[in-house]
């Protein structure tokens, strides 16, 4: 008959992320449940995004024995902060990932046939859920986040964000055909506009 317990007392001492499943006792069927909100160990994101270090994971897990090893399923939530791709301006949010994943027992069938990259293993009756997180929160997330969906970015010319400018915001600009001559004169004659340059006698 499976059994269900509080799971405050499994979390591991060197990460929040590590859970005793030691009351399991290898006994397909039996079952804990994980319902807590512990700091994320380390920032799991992508480089413009991400959940940040010590950020609140809010978890709602069951750990099941089952044959060749421990089932965990459920949810993990948790707050993301990043950056617009587009005007650099902040981004925050929410994420929420689904985990299924299999961890083996030692000597099973599973943990000989596979290697720990395809499935987790039960170590010292402990299971590390972080690796599964780190790489359902890489696939969430966007690659190129936006602080909205119709971001304008940035100014080509003066770099604020266009988001944000005044109506109408832009830069006059000179012919690049008087460019270099401008320049020139600017130098020679106090900045006469080249195209009236021609006309002096």
């Amino acid at each position: 008959m499976a059994t269900s317990h509080r799971a405050g007392t499994h979390q591991h001492p060197r990460s929040p992320l590590v859970f005793d499943v030691s009351r399991l006792g290898c006994r397909p069927g039996s079952m804990t449940e994980i319902h807590e909100t512990v700091p994320s160990p380390e920032r799991i994101g992508l480089d413009f995004i991400a959940v940040e270090r010590g950020a609140d994971l809010d978890l709602d897990l069951r750990l099941e024995s089952v044959s060749e090893g421990v089932l965990v399923t459920g949810t993990v939530r948790a707050p993301t902060r990043g950056e617009c791709t587009r005007c650099l301006g902040p981004v925050t949010g929410e994420i929420e990932i689904g985990l299924t994943e299999l961890f083996a027992y030692p000597d099973s069938a599973t943990e000989s046939t596979t290697d720990e990259d395809e499935v987790g293993r039960v170590v010292d009756q402990t299971v590390d859920i972080e690796q599964a997180v780190v790489d359902a929160v890489g696939l969430a997330l966007p690659f190129a986040p936006l602080c909205i969906e119709d971001c304008p970015g940035l100014c080509p010319d003066c770099g604020v964000a266009l988001a944000t400018a005044e109506p109408g915001h832009h830069h006059d600009k000179i012919d690049p055909r008087w460019a270099k001559l401008a320049g020139m004169l600017d130098d020679s004659d106090g900045g006469q506009d080249p195209r009236q340059a021609g006309g002096r006698s």
